[in-house]
């Protein structure tokens, strides 16, 4: 059944944010991938919206991914002395650190959308939803994929009903998916395949580093269906990422990633850059309060050209990224596959 909504063994990640765009996603699906949207940070109404222009320019399946909601505690303490310390950089690009607020990312709302939507393919993040939240989906048509990072994680999904299983590896770019924002075992992707694909037999989607085709064709060869692709698509036109973000990646001043919570409060991967330097040692396990806090911050960073205090989300793998059109990317790898 999944494999049928895939011409090809490709999938563009949704990177939340606003880089998973539906140029973008149509783009890839289009060209025979699965694009995917990015509901994380949005609204329902807004996430609505970005189906509907979606399905204005493909008549191909794509899909929408959602977070999970938490409801972690967190310290007040930690919260307060790190919004001291970053205050000065907030300062620095003419804003305020925001406060420190939790959220449930509209949840309830966005499920209420995707069930009258029907999209072909619903992902959770950050955790698996319950069996009836899946269970309705799937009557409404949906195909339901849970991110999973370790094979506990994979276990509770398949447990809960999940038709596929996103296994991302500890090279992914952007937030780590792990059920709980704690500390966690770290998995390489071709490890994690083979562990997962070992004990469950639901399809797998491998994502984290992949750029290549010849990465491609690894993965499935490990045992993978298709590959999920995001830092390889975050510097086409059709992506909505920052300029400054885009210009990062092709710039030799930045020269390696790193796992931080300096940005969110959750662990995501990142070129290292002043602000995960500075702060990623201090940075409490507290999101999305972070995320809250230094939004504005990383805004305006990007508005006054200045990545050194962005969140400059990459996988491992982001100095083979090309900068082409969705399609063109699409048709490149394509042929490395071969």
């Amino acid at each position: 059944m999944f494999k049928d909504l895939l011409r090809y063994p490709i999938i563009q990640a949704p990177m939340a944010g606003g880089a998973s765009t539906p140029r973008l996603a149509a783009s890839v699906s289009n060209a025979g991938g699965l694009g995917f949207l990015a509901a994380g940070y949005k609204s329902a109404e807004q996430m609505k919206d970005e189906i509907g222009q979606t399905r204005n320019l493909t008549q191909r399946p794509f899909g929408v991914n959602v977070f999970v909601p938490g409801n972690e505690v967190v310290d007040e303490t930690l919260l307060f002395a790190y919004r001291e310390k970053i205050e000065k950089e907030a300062k620095n690009v003419g804003v305020e650190i925001g406060k420190a607020d939790s959220d449930d990312d509209d949840w309830e709302n966005k499920l209420t959308v995707l069930k009258e939507a029907r999209v072909d393919v619903v992902s959770f993040t950050f955790g698996c939803p319950a069996e009836d939240v899946i269970r309705e989906l799937q009557r409404a048509g949906s195909l339901i994929v849970v991110t999973v990072t370790n094979l506990q994680e994979a276990k509770r999904a398949a447990g809960a009903g999940a038709d596929v299983l996103c296994v991302q590896g500890i090279e992914a770019g952007g937030h780590r998916a792990s059920f709980e924002n704690g500390t966690e075992d770290d998995y390489g992707l071709l490890v994690l395949i083979r562990m997962i694909e070992n004990e469950l037999k639901l399809p797998i989607i491998a994502a984290g580093g992949l750029m290549h085709g010849k990465d491609i064709a690894a993965v499935l060869a490990a045992g993978a269906t298709a590959a999920q692709l995001g830092t390889a698509f975050l510097r086409c036109p059709e992506s909505g990422a920052s300029p400054v973000h885009k210009a990062a990646l092709g710039n030799p001043r930045f020269t390696q990633t790193s796992v931080t919570r300096a940005f969110s409060g959750r662990r995501a991967r990142g070129l290292v850059n002043h602000f995960l330097r500075e702060y990623d040692s201090i940075a409490p396990v507290a999101y999305p309060y972070v995320h809250h806090m230094t939004q504005q911050m990383r805004k305006a960073a990007g508005q006054k050209n200045n990545p050194e205090l962005m969140a400059l989300w990459a996988g491992q793998g982001y100095k083979l990224s090309r900068e082409l059109p969705a399609a063109e990317l699409m048709e490149l790898l394509l042929e490395e596959l071969k």
